[in-house]
C-alpha cells in the first residue's frame, strides 16, 4: 500500500515542506551521474558512518539518498504528511521539528551500532519524526493509499492511524529481527524519528487541548475535509470477442 494523499488540507502554503522536497531532489541530482566508486565516496564524506560519528553528517545524512525510488519514496511521504505539521508548528517551528526529528533519529541508529562501518543517508528518519507528529495530532485523518495486488489497483481512504500505527510497529520488529550492521534499511533509525517526532508534538497537542482536542474532532483534522472528484477515463470498452 501507497499512501499518496490525504483529506487534510492546510491553511497555509506549506514553503518550508516544498524548499525540503526541493533541496533533497538538488543534492541527488549533484551526484545522480556519478559512478559507483565516486557515489561511495560521497556516501562515506557526507553520510552517517557510526564508527566515525562526525558532527556534520548527523545533519547532511539527511539530504542524501541511495537512489531514485529511495529518493522518491521519502519525498512523496514529507509530501503527504508534511504540510499538515507545518501548518500546525509554523515555519520556522517546522524546520526545527523535522531537522530535531532527524537528528534524534540518526541517533537512534548510531546507538544500535556505534561500531557500524555502514554509511546512513536518507530522510526517512526525519520524515518518520512528521509521521509521528501527525498520528498524533490527526489519527482518524482519511488517507489515500494505492493498493496494488498483482494486476489489481485500486484506491482506498483509510483512517491515517491505520496508516501510520502498522507503519511503526514494522519498525520496531525489525530493529530486534535484522542486525543492525546488515546493511539495507536503518530501522532504528525510522523508529528513532518516529517516537521523537510523536514526542515533540505533545506540546502542540496540548496547546490544542490535549484529549479534548481529540474529542472535539475525533480525531479528524478540525476543518473541513478535501473532496476528490473520480475523473473517468476515456478508454474505450471493448468487446470481448468469441
Amino acid at each position: 500500500m501507497f499512501p499518496f494523499r490525504d483529506h487534510n488540507p492546510s491553511n497555509r502554503t506549506p514553503y518550508v515542506t516544498w524548499t525540503l522536497i526541493a533541496i533533497n531532489i538538488l543534492v541527488f541530482a549533484s551526484y545522480a551521474s556519478f559512478d559507483d566508486r565516486s557515489t561511495a565516496m560521497v556516501f562515506y564524506n557526507w553520510g552517517l558512518v557510526p564508527v566515525l560519528s562526525s558532527p556534520e553528517t548527523f545533519l547532511t545524512s539527511m539530504f542524501l539518498h541511495g537512489g531514485a525510488m529511495h529518493l522518491a519514496g521519502n519525498m512523496l511521504f514529507l509530501y503527504v504528511f508534511g504540510d499538515n505539521m507545518e501548518d500546525q508548528m509554523g515555519h520556522l517551528g517546522f524546520t526545527l521539528f523535522y531537522l530535531a526529528g532527524g537528528m534524534a533519529a540518526a541517533f537512534a541508529q548510531v546507538a544500535s551500532d556505534p561500531s557500524s562501518q555502514i554509511p546512513m543517508v536518507g530522510a526517512s528518519g526525519a520524515i518518520a519524526g512528521v509521521m509521528g507528529g501527525y498520528l498524533l495530532m490527526f489519527p482518524r485523518a482519511r488517507v489515500d493509499v494505492l493498493l496494488i495486488l498483482i494486476i489489481i489497483f485500486r484506491v482506498i481512504p483509510i483512517p491515517a492511524f491505520v496508516v501510520l500505527g502498522p507503519w511503526f510497529a514494522i519498525q520496531l520488529v525489525q530493529c530486534w529481527a535484522m542486525p543492525s550492521d546488515s546493511g539495507g534499511v536503518a530501522y532504528w533509525a525510522h523508529a528513532g524519528g518516529f517516537a521523537a517526532g510523536l514526542l515533540l508534538t505533545i506540546p502542540i497537542w496540548r496547546k490544542r487541548g490535549g484529549s479534548a482536542f481529540w474529542r472535539c474532532t475525533e480525531g479528524h483534522p478540525p476543518h473541513p475535509e478535501a473532496k476528490y472528484r473520480v475523473v473517468k477515463t476515456h478508454v474505450p470498452t471493448v468487446r470481448r470477442s468469441r
